[in-house]
């Protein structure tokens, strides 16, 4: 539960709240298909040294990237425990989601750590005792489609230790001493991740770091598999994929109100 240094935001406060919006039926906002109640931590406690800044705050369209993350994120969980830069947490520098009327996930914020692992770990111990599987998610993949959570969750409702979206490599790719490698053998991985609630927290128990908390989990015994991810679902690391995202945002956006257009 929220405790000493984690802000919680809701529904009923006066602070900036987020748009968190079921997916078509409010009583299943936060449960997997099975009716397990879903948490998630956005980790988004990074400096962002090769974007130039930190790009979990930069605009994107008409919010931000973070602000894209926790609202795509929230359409899925009970509740959603966003990891920011201890900067970020108070004062004037402080994050806080975007103001919505249609507001149903708790959103609490919490300061990272000084790794990703240990940022993750910040956010769990704000993570409910009673949730049954935790999402982990990357602050700066703003893209991240309700298919790719969908997959993920019900991966680990349908019995999986973990599970995580995985993309083609479209690259050549070779070692750095120069021999090829088969890229058909190679899949990118993406976030959201999906854990067994008991799974991620056993994964952190020893304080280890790793690039994903995948390969945390793959060490401590638990099994992964693979489920669809997105080619659009990018992480936003150099300041090209910025204009890489908006592109990509304005097409959904265009899609999606030309969807509407026709359904009227």
């Amino acid at each position: 539960m929220a405790g000493s240094g984690a802000v919680k935001v809701s529904a009923d406060t006066a602070a900036a709240t987020l748009i968190a919006v079921s997916k078509t039926d409010l009583e299943s906002h936060g449960r997997s298909g099975a009716g397990e109640t879903v948490w998630a931590v956005v980790v988004a406690a990074g400096s962002g040294n090769r974007f130039g800044g930190a790009k979990q705050f930069s605009p994107l369209g008409d919010r931000s990237v973070l602000d894209w993350v926790v609202q795509a994120t929230a359409r899925w969980c009970s509740g959603v425990v966003v990891v920011v830069p201890a900067a970020h947490t108070e004062g004037t520098e402080a994050w806080h989601p975007l103001r919505c009327s249609d507001t149903s996930s708790e959103v609490v914020i919490v300061a990272g750590g000084a790794s990703r692992s240990d940022s993750v770990r910040c956010g769990l111990s704000q993570v409910p005792d009673d949730a049954e599987i935790i999402l982990v998610h990357d602050g700066a993949r703003p893209l991240a489609s309700d298919g790719v959570f969908e997959r993920a969750i019900d991966a680990v409702s349908n019995g999986a230790d973990a599970a995580v979206p995985v993309i083609d490599v479209t690259d050549s790719l070779r070692w750095r001493e120069g021999t090829a490698i088969d890229r058909n053998q190679l899949v990118a991985v993406q976030t959201p991740q999906a854990f067994s609630a008991d799974v991620l927290r056993a994964a952190h128990a020893g304080g280890s770091d790793a690039t994903d908390d995948a390969t945390l989990a793959e060490a401590a015994g638990a099994t992964v598999v693979s489920v669809a991810g997105d080619p659009r679902n990018l992480k936003i690391t150099e300041a090209h994929d910025l204009v890489t995202a908006e592109a990509l945002l304005a097409e959904a956006q265009l899609e999606a109100a030309t969807k509407g257009v026709g359904n009227d």
